[in-house]
């Protein structure tokens, strides 16, 4: 199935309270996951309820200078998958626009400010 690559970077205060706190990554993950899985269900034209979508993440800790720069690599399929009489059916679907990539990257920001100024 095809897979896409969605890199997640953090600003650097946000390195250092990941770092100091990193129970605070699993809702932060799940925020991520949930954005981009719903985007990739209503680009198929369903609903929730109708699909699923898959993904790994790999949460890396450290720069390619051993510095620290905590962020995510989430290996996402590229569509999604439907069961029909019992059998999961795949549906890709088309890239993201630029515009498109903004706008979840907007929605994504916003929910994990949410989550951490609670």
């Amino acid at each position: 199935m095809p897979v896409r690559q969605w890199v997640l970077s953090f600003p650097i205060p946000l390195r250092f309270l990941f770092a100091a706190h990193p129970e605070l990554l699993t809702p932060v993950l799940q925020i991520v996951h949930r954005v981009i899985s719903g985007f990739l269900i209503k680009q198929a034209g369903l609903k929730r309820t109708q699909a699923a979508t898959g993904a790994v993440t790999l949460i890396q800790r450290f720069g390619s200078a051993a510095n620290l720069n905590i962020h995510l690599h989430c290996l996402v399929l590229d569509g999604v998958y439907c069961t029909t009489a019992g059998v999961p059916v795949f549906h890709a679907v088309r890239p993201p626009t630029a515009e498109q990539l903004q706008a979840l990257l907007i929605r994504i920001v916003k929910r994990i400010m949410r989550l951490l100024t609670r």
